[in-house]
Order: structure tokens, then C-alpha cells, then sequence
């Protein structure tokens, strides 16, 4: 029959008397708890002290780690993209205010009607919102809506190539030609639209396809080029953007897709069975491509989260000559992601034919591709970033028309503030020093509660 021992309390460290009340620790810790961690680090006293103290194996016992959490949300990524919008519309109303001779006038009688000053420094907002959200001024409810419909429209195309954009640069790669991307989609798809006749369904089908193929033939070039021969793909994606444009307007001035009667360069109108369909109806232009967006967003996070594929591009884009080194091609990974993201710049291509304009013209790319670069910044070249970032520049162009009627704002302050939302992005450190958020402050902070604590438990396993 075996003896059962019980431990020593001088072993253990407790006694079984009452002891003094606790006492506070260097480093916020009571001596209760410096016993605690010390007797679940030696296991109540049946073990040595371990070389980590438990203080430091387990979660922390007060609210370090929540303001952690919190700090980490306040000075992460999406709060510093957030902040970035936020300091460039300040910074946009100000130059507005500046450049608005209204605004002069009521500055002269502020301190007898304040209200008019702040009237007219935020009328311009006020008429972004309008035109890009909500008219709460609308005389039915189609008006009213019309704003954010035309946002959801104008995204579109943005959305699909800031993820062509956003795609390459997790690769590693600066895709600068999605301008020639989308009219080289465009061109395929159009054709396809106008001089194919094919059943209804299967016809809008095949115009997406072949959108999908022009821009990946496009796109695929530079990555074969960059793969085989070394060639830096900003200085051939921006030379093939010129080469598609002029190609695009030759084309439009031949037989086979200027329209006929017409002196004009644009080819004919697509047919109504390569169309995308209307969500709400002939008043409004939103159509079924909005739909494609959000399903091509979808589509590139299990790219990059979810697939072996995606892995590797991501591999490639960290460090090439690792990703090497593990086995991965990556002359066929620089092909293949070049491709994908050429597919998704004609994507919007073939929204804008199918979508939008319902028949092809020299400005049908417009400045989208130039646009989406700044999308797929905005975003972080994350799917879903990249997706809000396009909706908000969709908001801007889609008010900045209607900013620009109401009160004769230049349209070209989108465009500032479009450019300061760049510049923000692209300078962190400038944000968190504008509004106070720097991580090594608190990291130097939680290093010395640490090293306090560990002080402190070592104290106590000697004692």
C-alpha cells in the first residue's frame, strides 16, 4: 500500500497562517500574484523554476493586452487608410474654402451670422453626398436613389481593374498597363457583341469570355516579356497602354468596326443580348456587371487566401529568390499572375461596353486604369480593400459632377483629393505623427511593464 505524502508548505511557498495583506510589485503586480505565477511555474513547488517565467507563458491578468488589441486597431493599416481619407477631405474643404469668394464674403459679418460661413464651407460637401449617396432633394424616390446607383456604376469598372492592380502588386509586381488591359477587354469584347448574333444568355456569355482573353493576351505579354527576358514591367506595361490606345483608335476608323453612316470613331451598338441586364430598371444605369465585381472580388480573395496558386504568388511577390529556392517556377507564377490580373482589367473593359456605354469609342478606358493603381493603394492590394476604395472613388466621380453644378466647385478638387489620399497613403509615418499614433511608444511602454514583471516574479521564486 503506498504512503500518501502530502507537500510541505515551506516547500511550496505558502503557509497555511493568514499572511500580511498584498503588497504592490514593481510593474502594477501584486505579491499574490508574483505567488501565484511562481507556484504554477514550479508546479506548487514539485518542480524547479522554469528559464521563462509564468508571468510571461501566460496571458496577461490585467488590461495590458486589451489596450494591445486596441492599440494595434488604432494604429494598424485600415485605421491609417481611414485616417488618410479623412486628413485629405479636411484638407480638400479648406482649399475649396480658400479658392470660394463666397466664402470671403460671409468671413467679413462671421461674428454676426457664423452660420453662413460654415453654410458655404461645407456646401460643397454637402453637394458631393447629394450627388453620390442620397438626394434628399429628389422629387420621388428614383431620384432620391439615383445618386447611389450612379456610385455603384462608375465602381464598377474601377473595382475590376484596382483588382487586376491589386493582384500583381501581391506578386510583387508594379502592373502600371491596366489602361491598355481594359481596351484591349473592351475591344474583344465589344466585337464580339456587336458582330456575333448568338442566342440571349449565351451571347453576354461569350462577350465576357472574350473580354476575360483580351485582357489576359494584354496582360500576358508583359509577364512573358518580364519571365523570359528580364524587361522591367513599368517600362513595357506603360509602353503597351500607348500601344493599345492608338491601336484602338486605327481600329475604329476601319469597316470592321467604325459604324456605318456615322463619320464618327465609334463602332455600332452592341446587341441587346450581349448586354448586361438592368437591377433596377431603364431609369436607372446600374446593371448585372456590379454583380461580376463583387463575384471578381470574391474570386481574388480565395485566389490569394485559399489556393495553391495564390500561395505562390504571394511567395514571389515576399521574396523571389526564397520562393525559388522552395521549388516554385517563378517565370510561370510572373506569367500567370500578369495574365489573371490583364483578365481582370478587361473585365471592366467589357463592363463599360456591355454595361455602361453599349458600344465601343476611343475614350472607353477614359482614366479608369490610371484610377485603379490608386484603388488598389487605397485598398492595401487586399481584395476586399480594394473593393471599398473603389466604391469611394466611385462617390467622388459620380458627386464631383454634381458638386461641380451646385457650386461651381472645380471638379478638379476630386482630383486634389484624390492625389492627397495618395500621398497620405503612401507616408504612414506622417499619418500616426498628424494624430499622435505611434506604435513604439506604447511597444517601448508593454516592454518595460514586462521586464518589470519579470523582475518582479524572479524576485519572488528566490524569495
Amino acid at each position: 500500500m503506498s504512503e500518501q505524502t502530502t507537500p510541505d508548505p515551506q516547500a511550496t511557498g505558502h503557509d497555511s497562517a493568514p499572511g500580511p495583506a498584498p503588497t504592490q510589485v514593481p510593474g502594477g503586480t501584486s505579491s499574490e500574484a508574483v505567488a501565484s505565477d511562481v507556484a504554477l511555474d514550479t508546479a506548487g513547488g514539485q518542480m524547479p523554476p522554469s528559464a521563462v517565467p509564468a508571468a510571461t507563458q501566460l496571458p496577461s491578468r490585467d488590461k495590458d493586452g486589451e489596450g494591445s488589441v486596441l492599440h494595434q486597431i488604432f494604429t494598424g493599416n485600415a485605421m491609417v487608410s481611414f485616417l488618410s481619407v479623412l486628413l485629405a477631405i479636411v484638407l480638400g474643404g479648406i482649399l475649396m474654402a480658400v479658392t470660394n469668394p463666397k466664402v470671403a464674403v460671409t468671413a467679413g459679418y462671421f461674428f454676426a451670422q457664423p452660420g453662413d460661413l460654415l453654410t458655404e464651407v461645407i456646401r460643397p460637401y454637402t453637394a458631393l453626398v447629394q450627388g453620390s449617396i442620397f438626394n434628399w432633394a429628389g422629387a420621388d424616390l428614383a431620384a432620391q436613389l439615383y445618386p447611389i446607383t450612379e456610385t455603384l456604376t462608375v465602381a464598377t469598372p474601377l473595382i475590376c481593374a484596382g483588382l487586376g492592380v491589386a493582384l500583381a502588386f501581391r506578386a510583387g509586381l508594379f502592373n502600371i498597363g491596366a489602361q491598355g488591359q481594359i481596351i484591349f477587354g473592351a475591344l474583344f469584347g465589344a466585337y464580339v457583341g456587336f458582330a456575333w448574333h448568338l442566342p440571349i444568355g449565351l451571347h453576354l456569355l461569350v462577350v465576357i469570355l472574350a473580354g476575360l482573353v483580351g485582357g489576359a493576351v494584354w496582360g500576358g505579354v508583359v509577364g512573358l516579356l518580364k519571365a523570359r527576358t528580364g524587361a522591367h514591367e513599368v517600362i513595357v506595361t506603360i509602353m503597351l497602354n500607348y500601344i493599345a490606345n492608338f491601336l484602338l483608335l486605327f481600329l475604329l476608323t476601319t469597316p470592321a468596326f467604325q459604324r456605318k453612316g456615322s463619320t464618327n470613331p465609334i463602332s455600332p451598338f452592341l446587341d441587346s443580348t450581349a448586354l448586361f441586364p438592368e437591377l433596377l430598371g431603364p431609369q436607372f444605369r446600374l446593371h448585372a456587371g456590379f454583380l461580376v465585381a463583387i463575384a471578381a472580388t470574391a474570386f481574388v480573395w480565395w485566389l490569394l487566401n485559399r489556393s495553391t496558386i495564390g500561395f505562390e504568388f504571394r511567395a514571389v511577390g515576399a521574396n523571389p529568390s526564397a520562393a525559388r529556392t522552395a521549388g516554385i517556377n517563378v517565370a510561370r507564377s510572373t506569367i500567370l499572375v500578369m495574365a489573371i490580373a490583364g483578365a481582370l482589367a478587361g473585365l471592366a473593359g467589357v463592363a463599360q461596353v456591355s454595361g455602361t456605354e453599349k458600344y465601343l469609342s476611343g475614350g472607353v478606358a477614359a482614366s479608369i486604369g490610371f484610377d485603379a493603381i490608386t484603388v488598389a493603394l487605397l485598398g492595401r492590394s487586399t481584395p476586399w480593400g480594394t473593393f471599398f476604395a473603389g466604391l469611394l472613388f466611385g462617390a467622388f466621380r459620380a458627386g464631383g459632377v454634381a458638386m461641380q453644378a451646385q457650386t461651381q466647385t472645380p471638379i478638379d478638387i476630386v482630383l486634389v483629393i484624390q492625389s492627397l489620399i495618395v500621398l497620405f497613403i503612401a507616408a504612414p509615418p506622417l499619418v500616426r505623427a498628424i494624430f499622435g499614433l505611434n506604435p513604439r511608444k506604447k511597444k517601448t511602454t508593454t516592454s518595460g511593464t514586462a521586464g518589470a514583471r519579470t523582475g518582479g516574479v524572479k524576485s519572488g521564486a528566490a524569495a
